[in-house]
Protein backbone atom coordinates (compact mmCIF):
# COMPACT_ATOMS: atom_id res chain seq x y z
CA UNK A 1 0.00 0.00 0.00
CA UNK A 2 3.10 2.26 0.96
CA UNK A 3 4.49 1.66 -2.76
CA UNK A 4 0.88 2.56 -4.10
CA UNK A 5 0.62 5.83 -2.28
CA UNK A 6 4.10 7.20 -2.98
CA UNK A 7 3.24 6.23 -6.82
CA UNK A 8 -0.08 8.56 -6.60
CA UNK A 9 2.13 11.40 -4.80
CA UNK A 10 5.05 10.98 -7.40
CA UNK A 11 2.52 11.47 -10.44
CA UNK A 12 0.75 14.56 -8.15
CA UNK A 13 3.89 16.43 -8.35
CA UNK A 14 5.03 15.37 -12.13
CA UNK A 15 1.84 16.61 -13.07
CA UNK A 16 1.17 20.21 -11.27
CA UNK A 17 4.93 20.67 -12.10
CA UNK A 18 4.22 19.59 -16.24
CA UNK A 19 1.44 22.05 -16.30
CA UNK A 20 3.03 25.25 -14.51
CA UNK A 21 0.32 24.92 -11.09
CA UNK A 22 2.27 26.05 -9.05
CA UNK A 23 4.04 29.14 -11.06
CA UNK A 24 3.33 32.46 -10.43
CA UNK A 25 2.53 33.20 -14.05
CA UNK A 26 1.11 30.45 -15.56
CA UNK A 27 2.34 30.09 -18.82
CA UNK A 28 4.16 33.16 -18.92
CA UNK A 29 1.35 35.55 -18.88
CA UNK A 30 1.75 36.91 -15.48
CA UNK A 31 -0.75 35.38 -13.25
CA UNK A 32 -1.37 32.14 -11.79
CA UNK A 33 -3.58 28.66 -12.46
CA UNK A 34 -6.47 29.84 -10.37
CA UNK A 35 -7.13 32.98 -12.91
CA UNK A 36 -6.16 31.62 -15.98
CA UNK A 37 -8.74 28.63 -15.38
CA UNK A 38 -11.19 31.51 -15.26
CA UNK A 39 -10.84 32.95 -17.74
CA UNK A 40 -10.48 29.50 -19.56
CA UNK A 41 -13.91 28.87 -18.54
CA UNK A 42 -15.42 32.21 -19.46
CA UNK A 43 -14.08 31.95 -22.96
CA UNK A 44 -15.20 28.46 -23.80
CA UNK A 45 -19.08 29.87 -23.05
CA UNK A 46 -19.46 29.09 -19.33
CA UNK A 47 -20.89 32.93 -18.27
CA UNK A 48 -23.28 32.30 -15.23
CA UNK A 49 -21.27 32.45 -12.08
CA UNK A 50 -23.27 30.18 -9.78
CA UNK A 51 -22.21 27.65 -12.19
CA UNK A 52 -18.88 28.61 -13.47
CA UNK A 53 -17.89 28.17 -9.52
CA UNK A 54 -19.52 24.71 -9.29
CA UNK A 55 -17.82 23.96 -12.86
CA UNK A 56 -14.07 25.06 -11.36
CA UNK A 57 -15.30 23.81 -7.36
CA UNK A 58 -14.37 26.48 -5.77
CA UNK A 59 -15.82 28.19 -2.64
CA UNK A 60 -17.76 31.37 -3.18
CA UNK A 61 -15.05 33.57 -1.15
CA UNK A 62 -12.40 32.02 -3.76
CA UNK A 63 -14.89 32.77 -6.82
CA UNK A 64 -15.61 36.07 -5.54
CA UNK A 65 -11.94 37.09 -5.50
CA UNK A 66 -10.86 35.58 -8.85
CA UNK A 67 -13.83 37.53 -10.72
CA UNK A 68 -12.52 40.64 -8.61
CA UNK A 69 -9.42 40.37 -9.56
CA UNK A 70 -10.17 39.98 -13.29
CA UNK A 71 -12.15 42.80 -13.04
CA UNK A 72 -9.57 45.07 -11.96
CA UNK A 73 -7.36 44.04 -15.12
CA UNK A 74 -10.35 44.63 -17.12
CA UNK A 75 -10.59 41.28 -18.35
CA UNK A 76 -14.26 40.76 -17.80
CA UNK A 77 -16.96 41.93 -17.17
CA UNK A 78 -20.11 40.95 -14.62
CA UNK A 79 -23.93 41.61 -14.78
CA UNK A 80 -26.93 40.72 -13.56
CA UNK A 81 -28.82 38.00 -15.55
CA UNK A 82 -31.73 39.80 -17.78
CA UNK A 83 -33.90 37.02 -16.62
CA UNK A 84 -33.13 36.85 -12.84
CA UNK A 85 -31.88 39.45 -11.54
CA UNK A 86 -30.20 37.17 -8.16
CA UNK A 87 -27.97 35.50 -10.82
CA UNK A 88 -24.61 37.10 -12.17
CA UNK A 89 -23.25 36.62 -15.60
CA UNK A 90 -19.68 37.05 -16.78
CA UNK A 91 -18.30 37.83 -20.24
CA UNK A 92 -14.73 38.38 -21.75
CA UNK A 93 -14.09 41.85 -22.42
CA UNK A 94 -11.97 42.31 -25.83
CA UNK A 95 -8.44 42.18 -23.52
CA UNK A 96 -9.87 38.92 -22.08
CA UNK A 97 -10.85 37.52 -25.11
CA UNK A 98 -7.50 38.72 -26.00
CA UNK A 99 -5.76 36.74 -23.45
CA UNK A 100 -8.20 33.45 -23.62
CA UNK A 101 -6.88 33.30 -27.40
CA UNK A 102 -2.95 33.87 -26.00
CA UNK A 103 -3.47 30.84 -23.47
CA UNK A 104 -4.90 28.42 -25.75
CA UNK A 105 -2.20 28.86 -28.38
CA UNK A 106 0.10 28.29 -25.03
CA UNK A 107 -2.02 25.46 -24.15
CA UNK A 108 -1.75 23.79 -27.40
CA UNK A 109 2.10 23.95 -27.90
CA UNK A 110 2.46 22.36 -24.19
CA UNK A 111 -0.05 19.88 -25.13
CA UNK A 112 2.06 19.03 -28.29
CA UNK A 113 5.09 19.39 -26.62
CA UNK A 114 3.88 16.90 -24.38
CA UNK A 115 3.23 14.68 -26.58
CA UNK A 116 6.18 14.56 -28.81
CA UNK A 117 8.43 13.77 -25.73
CA UNK A 118 7.28 9.91 -26.07
CA UNK A 119 7.74 7.19 -28.81
CA UNK A 120 4.11 5.86 -28.28
CA UNK A 121 1.63 9.47 -27.82
CA UNK A 122 -1.51 7.30 -28.49
CA UNK A 123 -0.34 4.84 -25.06
CA UNK A 124 -0.01 8.16 -23.15
CA UNK A 125 -3.37 9.63 -24.59
CA UNK A 126 -4.84 6.54 -23.16
CA UNK A 127 -3.44 6.97 -20.18
CA UNK A 128 -4.31 10.32 -19.28
CA UNK A 129 -7.70 9.66 -20.75
CA UNK A 130 -8.03 7.04 -17.80
CA UNK A 131 -7.01 9.20 -15.10
CA UNK A 132 -8.93 12.01 -16.33
CA UNK A 133 -12.20 9.71 -15.84
CA UNK A 134 -11.35 8.91 -12.48
CA UNK A 135 -10.54 11.71 -10.97
CA UNK A 136 -13.56 13.80 -12.72
CA UNK A 137 -16.15 11.67 -12.63
CA UNK A 138 -18.43 13.81 -10.30
CA UNK A 139 -18.37 15.68 -13.54
CA UNK A 140 -19.65 13.79 -15.83
CA UNK A 141 -22.77 15.03 -16.82
CA UNK A 142 -25.44 12.82 -18.75
CA UNK A 143 -27.10 15.22 -21.51
CA UNK A 144 -29.85 14.11 -24.61
CA UNK A 145 -28.16 14.78 -28.02
CA UNK A 146 -29.54 14.76 -30.96
CA UNK A 147 -28.23 11.13 -32.56
CA UNK A 148 -27.44 12.75 -36.08
CA UNK A 149 -25.12 14.98 -34.33
CA UNK A 150 -21.64 14.78 -34.38
CA UNK A 151 -21.37 13.82 -30.42
CA UNK A 152 -23.72 10.74 -31.32
CA UNK A 153 -21.90 10.02 -34.63
CA UNK A 154 -18.10 9.92 -32.45
CA UNK A 155 -19.92 7.56 -29.97
CA UNK A 156 -21.39 5.67 -32.30
CA UNK A 157 -18.30 4.86 -34.58
CA UNK A 158 -16.50 4.27 -31.32
CA UNK A 159 -19.36 1.78 -30.34
CA UNK A 160 -19.39 -0.36 -34.22
CA UNK A 161 -15.65 -0.68 -34.19
CA UNK A 162 -15.47 -2.18 -31.10
CA UNK A 163 -18.17 -4.32 -32.05
CA UNK A 164 -15.97 -5.34 -35.06
CA UNK A 165 -13.13 -5.90 -33.14
CA UNK A 166 -15.04 -8.08 -30.28
CA UNK A 167 -17.60 -10.17 -32.20
CA UNK A 168 -16.45 -13.28 -33.82
CA UNK A 169 -18.36 -12.86 -36.83
CA UNK A 170 -17.18 -8.85 -37.25
CA UNK A 171 -20.00 -6.27 -37.14
CA UNK A 172 -21.44 -4.76 -40.12
CA UNK A 173 -24.01 -2.00 -38.80
CA UNK A 174 -26.54 -2.23 -41.84
CA UNK A 175 -26.82 -5.83 -40.72
CA UNK A 176 -28.12 -5.36 -37.48
CA UNK A 177 -31.73 -3.73 -36.88
CA UNK A 178 -30.26 -0.25 -36.37
CA UNK A 179 -32.57 1.98 -35.43
CA UNK A 180 -33.85 5.04 -37.43
CA UNK A 181 -32.41 8.42 -36.17
CA UNK A 182 -36.51 9.66 -35.42
CA UNK A 183 -36.81 6.57 -33.13
CA UNK A 184 -34.44 8.18 -30.82
CA UNK A 185 -36.17 11.40 -30.34
CA UNK A 186 -38.83 12.46 -28.30
CA UNK A 187 -41.65 11.80 -27.91
CA UNK A 188 -40.78 8.43 -29.45
CA UNK A 189 -37.51 7.91 -27.87
CA UNK A 190 -33.95 9.64 -27.27
CA UNK A 191 -29.96 10.00 -27.14
CA UNK A 192 -28.21 10.15 -24.25
CA UNK A 193 -24.55 10.87 -24.25
CA UNK A 194 -21.86 11.24 -20.74
CA UNK A 195 -20.06 14.25 -21.21
CA UNK A 196 -16.24 14.90 -19.26
CA UNK A 197 -15.58 18.05 -19.66
CA UNK A 198 -16.30 18.37 -23.33
CA UNK A 199 -15.47 14.95 -24.34
CA UNK A 200 -18.24 12.40 -24.96
CA UNK A 201 -17.41 9.60 -23.56
CA UNK A 202 -20.36 6.93 -23.73
CA UNK A 203 -23.85 6.63 -24.59
CA UNK A 204 -26.98 4.96 -25.12
CA UNK A 205 -30.37 4.95 -27.13
CA UNK A 206 -33.84 4.52 -26.45
CA UNK A 207 -36.12 3.30 -29.31
CA UNK A 208 -39.52 3.87 -29.11
CA UNK A 209 -41.68 1.15 -30.60
CA UNK A 210 -45.07 1.84 -29.40
CA UNK A 211 -47.73 0.23 -27.22
CA UNK A 212 -45.67 1.17 -24.20
CA UNK A 213 -43.14 -0.28 -25.26
CA UNK A 214 -39.12 0.68 -25.48
CA UNK A 215 -36.28 -0.55 -26.64
CA UNK A 216 -32.85 -0.10 -25.43
CA UNK A 217 -30.15 0.33 -28.16
CA UNK A 218 -26.22 1.00 -28.19
CA UNK A 219 -25.21 0.96 -24.79
CA UNK A 220 -21.60 2.14 -25.09
CA UNK A 221 -18.70 3.34 -22.68
CA UNK A 222 -14.61 4.44 -23.57
CA UNK A 223 -12.67 1.70 -22.55
CA UNK A 224 -10.93 4.76 -20.59
CA UNK A 225 -14.90 5.47 -18.55
CA UNK A 226 -14.93 2.04 -17.50
CA UNK A 227 -15.23 0.88 -14.14
CA UNK A 228 -16.28 4.23 -12.70
CA UNK A 229 -20.14 2.65 -12.50
CA UNK A 230 -21.02 5.29 -16.02
CA UNK A 231 -22.68 2.15 -17.57
CA UNK A 232 -24.92 1.84 -14.82
CA UNK A 233 -25.58 5.62 -14.49
CA UNK A 234 -26.58 5.97 -18.15
CA UNK A 235 -28.83 3.15 -18.01
CA UNK A 236 -30.50 4.66 -14.79
CA UNK A 237 -31.23 8.07 -16.45
CA UNK A 238 -32.08 6.22 -19.56
CA UNK A 239 -34.90 4.69 -17.70
CA UNK A 240 -36.11 7.90 -16.26
CA UNK A 241 -36.40 9.06 -20.08
CA UNK A 242 -38.80 5.87 -20.31
CA UNK A 243 -40.58 6.67 -17.55
CA UNK A 244 -41.06 10.38 -18.83
CA UNK A 245 -42.46 9.13 -22.37
CA UNK A 246 -44.58 6.99 -20.52
CA UNK A 247 -42.80 3.74 -21.97
CA UNK A 248 -43.54 0.64 -19.38
CA UNK A 249 -41.56 -1.86 -20.62
CA UNK A 250 -37.95 -1.93 -21.64
CA UNK A 251 -36.28 -4.83 -24.05
CA UNK A 252 -32.79 -5.19 -24.87
CA UNK A 253 -30.11 -7.51 -26.72
CA UNK A 254 -26.84 -8.39 -26.67
CA UNK A 255 -24.09 -10.73 -28.23
CA UNK A 256 -22.10 -13.02 -26.20
CA UNK A 257 -18.86 -10.99 -26.76
CA UNK A 258 -20.15 -8.31 -24.16
CA UNK A 259 -20.59 -10.53 -21.32
CA UNK A 260 -19.90 -7.38 -18.73
CA UNK A 261 -22.71 -6.01 -20.83
CA UNK A 262 -25.01 -8.73 -19.36
CA UNK A 263 -23.51 -8.88 -16.26
CA UNK A 264 -24.87 -5.65 -15.49
CA UNK A 265 -28.42 -6.25 -16.66
CA UNK A 266 -28.88 -9.65 -14.76
CA UNK A 267 -27.54 -7.09 -11.59
CA UNK A 268 -30.53 -4.22 -12.10
CA UNK A 269 -33.53 -6.06 -12.77
CA UNK A 270 -33.16 -7.06 -15.96
CA UNK A 271 -35.06 -10.37 -16.92
CA UNK A 272 -33.86 -12.61 -20.25
CA UNK A 273 -36.78 -13.81 -22.40
CA UNK A 274 -37.11 -15.19 -25.82
CA UNK A 275 -36.07 -13.74 -28.96
CA UNK A 276 -37.80 -10.74 -29.86
CA UNK A 277 -36.24 -9.86 -33.18
CA UNK A 278 -34.20 -11.06 -35.89
CA UNK A 279 -30.90 -9.40 -35.45
CA UNK A 280 -28.06 -11.34 -36.34
CA UNK A 281 -25.61 -10.57 -34.42
CA UNK A 282 -27.93 -10.81 -30.65
CA UNK A 283 -27.92 -14.08 -28.91
CA UNK A 284 -29.42 -12.77 -25.39
CA UNK A 285 -32.81 -10.78 -24.98
CA UNK A 286 -33.47 -8.93 -21.98
CA UNK A 287 -36.96 -7.25 -20.60
CA UNK A 288 -37.58 -4.71 -17.31
CA UNK A 289 -40.85 -3.64 -16.19
CA UNK A 290 -40.93 0.02 -15.10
Amino acid sequence: MTDAIQRIRRFNRAVTSAVGALDASFLGRGRPLGPARVINAIGRGRSDVAMLREYLGLETSLMSRLLRGLEDEGLIETASNVHDARRRVVRLTKAGKSEFRAYEALSNAQAKAILASHTRPEDLLAAMDLVASVLGRERIAIEEADPRGDIARYCLDAYYAELSRRFEQGFEVSLSRNPAAEQMIRPRGAFLVAMSDGMPIGCVGLKGVGDDVGEIKRLWVAPSARGVGLSRRLMESVEDVALELSIKTLRLDTNRALHEAKQLYLKTGWKEIDRFNDDPYADSFFEKHL
